[in-house]
C-alpha cells in the first residue's frame, strides 16, 4: 500500500488552506473505499502530517490535529500541499522544517502536489526551479518576483512534471484531486469520484477566469501614467512610438522600461486591456460579439476572435454564453 501524506502547516495558512486539507481527505477515502469494492485493497494509507499535535485556523474558529508530525514519517509516496496566505513573501519559521524533509522525500521517490498558493512553499524548497508551475492568477506578480526562475503557466488548471504537480487556484484544487485520482487509482475510479462529488473530468484551463487589472506595483511612476493612459484611451489607436513620444522617452527604452514593469510589452498590455473590456460586455450586456468587437477597438474579426482566444482559451461567443445569463436564453 502506497502512503499519502496532507501537510497542515502551521500560522501562515489563507481561508483555502482547511479546505484543500479537508477535500483531499475526503475524495482519497471515497476512492479507497470504491478501489476497495472492485480490487479487494486500497490504494493509500492516508495521513495528515504536521509540526505540532494541532493547527488552529480560520482565528481560532477551528483546529486541525495531525495524525503525525514530520519527524515521525520516514516515508512516502505521495506529498499534498495545501494553499497557504495569498499575501506571501517569505516561508515564516514555524514553516521552515518542512523544507528539508520535502527535498529528502522527493530525492526518496515520492512525488509532491501543491494547490494554488502551497506553491510558495513548494518553490521555497527549491524544487520548482526551471519547471513548470500553476498558480492562482491573480499571485502570479508577487510569485515571479519571490522565485523568478520558476516558469508560471497561470493558463493552466495543472501541471505535471518529474513527479511535481500544481495547479491554479481557488477550488479547482477540486480538479487536481480527480487528476491524482485517476494517475495512482484508474479512470474508472476518477469518473465514480468525478460523480459523486460533481466535479468536471479533465478540465485543462483557467484563463477564462482571470480578470486582468495589470500590475502596478512596480514603483516606476512613468510606466504607471502610461498604463492609465491605456486603460482610458484603449478604443483608440496606440501605438508604442506615440506613447514614448508621450512619455518623453525613446522608444527602445520605453519598451523596455514596461516590459520590466509589468510583465507585458506596451501592445501586449493594451490587447489584454481591450479583452478584459470586451470579456465585461459579453457577460452583461444584450451587444453581439460585432458590437463589443468595435467598441474595444478591433476591426478585424478574425484577429479579435484569435487574440480574445489566446487571452481566454474561448471564443468570443463561447465566453459570451458562458458567463451571459440572457445569451443562454
Amino acid at each position: 500500500m502506497k502512503h499519502l501524506t496532507i501537510l497542515v502547516p502551521e500560522v501562515q495558512t489563507g481561508p483555502n488552506t482547511l479546505s484543500c486539507i479537508i477535500g483531499t481527505y475526503h475524495i482519497f477515502t471515497e476512492a479507497n473505499r470504491y478501489y476497495q469494492q472492485h480490487h479487494d485493497k486500497t490504494v493509500f494509507e492516508i495521513e495528515l502530517v504536521g509540526l505540532s499535535r494541532q493547527s488552529v485556523f480560520l482565528n481560532g474558529l477551528l483546529a486541525v490535529m495531525p495524525q503525525k508530525e514530520i519527524t515521525a514519517v520516514q516515508r512516502t509516496d505521495l506529498i499534498v500541499i495545501p494553499a497557504v496566505a495569498p499575501d506571501f513573501t517569505v516561508l515564516n519559521t514555524e514553516n521552515r522544517p518542512f523544507i528539508d524533509w520535502l527535498c529528502k522525500q522527493y530525492r526518496n521517490g515520492a512525488q509532491v502536489a501543491s494547490m494554488c498558493t502551497g506553491a510558495y512553499i513548494l518553490a521555497s524548497t527549491g524544487l520548482l526551479e526551471k519547471k513548470n508551475c500553476s498558480i492562482h492568477w491573480s499571485a502570479e506578480t508577487n510569485f515571479k518576483q519571490l522565485f523568478p526562475n520558476v516558469i508560471m503557466k497561470t493558463d493552466r488548471i495543472i501541471t505535471d512534471e518529474e513527479g511535481i504537480c500544481t495547479n491554479g487556484g481557488g477550488y479547482s484544487f477540486l480538479h487536481l484531486l480527480i487528476y491524482l485520482v485517476e494517475k495512482y487509482y484508474d479512470r474508472k475510479t476518477a469518473i465514480y469520484c468525478s460523480k459523486i462529488f460533481q466535479i468536471n473530468l479533465d478540465r485543462q484551463q483557467q484563463s477564462d477566469f482571470v480578470i486582468f487589472n495589470g500590475q502596478k506595483r512596480h514603483g516606476d511612476e512613468t510606466i504607471i501614467k502610461a498604463q492609465e493612459y491605456i486603460e482610458h484611451n484603449f478604443a483608440q489607436k496606440i501605438s508604442i512610438q506615440q506613447l514614448s513620444e508621450r512619455f518623453t522617452i525613446g522608444r527602445r527604452n520605453f519598451n523596455r522600461r514596461f516590459i520590466k514593469a509589468t510583465g507585458n510589452t506596451p501592445i501586449e498590455y493594451l490587447q489584454r486591456v481591450k479583452i478584459e473590456s470586451a470579456k465585461k460586455e459579453l457577460e452583461i450586456s444584450g451587444k453581439t460579439v460585432n458590437e463589443v468587437m468595435y467598441e474595444v477597438g478591433y476591426s478585424d474579426s478574425k484577429a479579435f476572435r484569435e487574440i480574445f482566444r489566446k487571452v481566454t482559451g474561448l471564443s468570443p461567443l463561447a465566453y459570451r454564453n458562458k458567463y451571459n445569463k440572457s445569451a443562454m436564453k
